[in-house]
């Protein structure tokens, strides 16, 4: 987890049923923690998945010829 260089209090109605979820599947002790965690989660997703779609692209991009060794493709 990244250690926070500022903090600052935020208000919110969150929905205690899903907060509390979320605590037990991130093994949280805390209500801070848990948002805190979840949005490590949802930021550490966002980069994987850019990562992904640029690796895609080079890789589409590069021109390899790919073959079809069990013919499977084509059905």
């Amino acid at each position: 987890m990244a250690l926070a260089r500022t903090r600052s209090h935020k208000h919110f109605q969150l929905d205690a049923g899903k907060l509390k979820r979320a605590k037990r599947v991130l093994r949280a002790k805390t209500e801070t923690e848990t948002i805190e965690r979840a949005l490590d989660v949802v930021i550490t997703e966002h980069v994987r998945n850019r990562l992904t779609v640029e690796a895609n692209d080079r890789f589409v991009k590069s021109g390899v010829n790919i073959k079809d060794a069990y013919g499977t493709l084509d059905k």
